[in-house]
């Protein structure tokens, strides 16, 4: 006679445990969201996680307060996030840098990236745009692949520093093409003087993220060759990618998506999973986004963790291929 009630017990305790979680989810949040970003305000990460937070505030009736936090690869924001009370009221958006390319070039990290940090969902994927000095005599990829193999050790190329997104890309660009060229690292992603000694000619090239070389290239003031993504972009649907201008195979994004730290729970990382994804299913967001250049991803937990996964091994071995350090 046991066995009769068995399975209406499961029912109401699952109903009950449902009802429950349903209502902690339902609750959350109760109070302001602090957001972590590892930029600068203006800078990309910056525009895209305001983009999120102004829409999760409407959704979910709180705010989400960014909080910039930029410097040391985004260590400083990462580790931030790392030691914050794990009840969902901190989250960050971080890159590539923090959950890919860090755990390759840095010694020791203040986090532990697996153990420390709880993926949520990727957001979004943005590649670069490499450009060249218009006094380069080059109008393609294979153009400027054939210049540099007839002149080795001549070509500058930029970047906002070591082991970032810009700098990975030419070295992957390098080894995939057998070209050699010199390394010029800036002190920053934003810092002016790039784009002025690119412009002039002191630097003859850069893979720069979208968003901060497109006035350049719109302007007529550098020549865009092609986009470092796998396939073309909205907001330059006339560059070719890379891979399909000379280096088949070659694709680098800077990436983004949403992390907290490790012991949230579940109820609360999925309802942030599934805000996110709304979010991103939104058609005005989705234009402002890929007029940016960015490509929208979505997606579980277990996806992005896995993409973390593949991405950390692939730019392992060009870091370690490159001989890539940061000073």
């Amino acid at each position: 006679m046991r066995r009769k009630h068995i399975a209406p017990l499961a029912a109401a305790l699952g109903f009950t445990v449902f009802f429950f979680l349903g209502a902690a989810v339902a609750a959350y949040p109760e109070r302001p969201v602090r957001y972590i970003v590892t930029s600068n305000a203006g800078g990309a990460p910056d525009i895209i996680a305001r983009t999120f937070a102004t829409e999760l505030g409407r959704q979910m009736g709180q705010q989400f307060v960014v909080d910039n936090r930029p410097g040391a690869s985004g260590t400083i924001a990462t580790e931030m996030l790392a030691r914050a009370a794990p009840d969902g009221y901190t989250i960050q958006h971080a890159t590539i840098v923090q959950l890919a390319i860090n755990r390759s070039v840095l010694p020791k990290l203040p986090y532990h990236p697996d153990k420390d940090l709880r993926p949520v969902l990727q957001t979004t994927a943005t590649p670069n745009l490499l450009a060249v000095t218009l006094s380069l005599p080059a109008e393609s990829v294979q153009e400027l692949i054939d210049y540099a193999r007839k002149n080795p050790g001549k070509l500058q190329y930029a970047s906002g520093g070591n082991a970032t997104p810009h700098h990975i890309s030419a070295e992957l660009f390098k080894l995939m093409t057998g070209t050699d060229m010199l390394h010029v690292p800036y002190k920053g992603a934003g810092a002016a003087n790039i784009f002025t000694d690119l412009v002039t000619g002191r630097v003859h090239l850069i893979f720069d993220n979208i968003l901060s070389i497109a006035p350049h290239v719109r302007a007529g003031r550098v020549r865009g060759l092609g986009v470092t993504s796998a396939i073309r972009v909205a907001a330059f649907p006339e560059l070719p990618t890379v891979a399909e201008a000379g280096v088949p195979g070659f694709e680098m994004t800077a990436w983004g998506g949403t992390i907290v730290p490790a012991g949230v729970t579940n109820t609360i990382v999925a309802r942030l999973n599934a805000e996110f994804n709304k979010v991103l299913m939104l058609p005005h967001v989705r234009e402002k986004l890929n007029a940016l250049g960015a490509e929208v991803v979505g997606g579980t937990p277990d996806q992005f963790s896995e993409h973390i996964r593949k991405e950390t091994a692939k730019w392992a071995e060009v870091v370690k291929r490159a001989g890539v350090k940061v000073d």
